[in-house]
């Protein structure tokens, strides 16, 4: 059989597997096949199996679908994006002689201010978070180091320095390190104390030892929100909290962008409007939140 009668399901492991030789980072590969998924199990039900039988109405019906499932703009464009991938690789591949994906528009994504805690609102947070240190070590992660929750998700033990930490390179984005101040230190250091006992590289791990899914740190952070009364905000807000408070403290951009990973210092200086400041300061160390 050649490739382009093999049904899309079978041809999904062999996609999944070239990712994951490519190096890419086990969220992306969960979601990108999570994604995927979802959309072969859309066109199975319109009697679609075989990448060749998929028009670019289908695609189109799929995101409309998507829409109509309540799911963001934001969230849809994601699930196209591993769409298009997919098809680009099958065509590549030679499942498919055309790629109907190329045509497929993202839907319009409304630009959002970002949101940042004020300090007695992270502190609420913290409060609440005490009992249980696995979260509070995630919380205190990001509010001193700005990584984002995939990065969280994505750390090893043996990356955890005394007095710093080490964000191994992961799709387009370098590795680096960022300084592990005293609250973040003592936190993962209580988490450790209480930590599952596995064999796991992964720092944050499940009471069965399984490394913590993205997904699982979300609903956690979430819950413990919503337990200090402060429901309007999520993990991601976590971060531009650390941006903003170190823009307010006078920590310089260049720190600033390269802890949080910034490929840009222009992405850095947006924040600056947010901070409600007009230039940036000069401290060329980042501030204990």
């Amino acid at each position: 059989m050649n490739n382009t009668q093999e049904s899309l399901g079978a041809a999904l492991p062999k996609f999944i597997q070239h990712l994951e030789d490519k190096g890419r980072s086990p969220s992306t590969v969960l979601a990108y096949g999570s994604d995927l998924e979802q959309l072969i199990n859309y066109l199975t039900d319109h009697n679609i199996a075989v990448g060749d039988q998929v028009k670019l109405a289908d695609l189109e019906n799929f995101r409309d679908f998507l829409l109509a499932q309540k799911y963001t703009p934001k969230s849809v464009s994601r699930k196209l994006n591993a769409v298009k991938t997919f098809f680009r690789w099958l065509k590549d591949n030679g499942y498919i002689s055309r790629d109907p994906s190329k045509e497929v528009k993202h839907p319009k994504i409304e630009t959002t201010i970002p949101k940042y805690l004020s300090p007695l609102e992270y502190r609420a947070l913290r409060d609440v978070v005490r009992s249980d240190p696995r979260i509070a070590a995630i919380v205190e992660l990001i509010l001193q180091t700005g990584m984002r929750i995939s990065e969280v998700a994505n750390l090893r033990a043996e990356d955890v320095k005394k007095d710093r930490v080490i964000i191994r390179a992961y799709a387009t984005q370098p590795e680096r390190e960022v300084i592990l101040n005293t609250a973040a230190g003592d936190a993962v250091e209580e988490y450790l104390r209480i930590r599952t006992n596995t064999d796991s590289p992964y720092l944050f791990v499940s009471k069965n030892g399984k490394p913590l899914a993205v997904r699982n740190i979300r609903a956690a952070i979430d819950r413990y929100m919503q337990k200090a009364e402060i429901p309007g905000y999520s993990v991601n807000d976590l971060r531009n909290t650390f941006i903003v408070e170190n823009l307010k403290r006078g920590v310089d951009l260049v720190t600033i962008s390269h802890a949080a990973g910034h490929k840009r210092l222009s992405t850095t200086e947006r924040y600056l409007e947010l901070a409600e400041m007009q230039d940036a300061g000069k401290k060329p160390r980042l501030e204990e939140l």
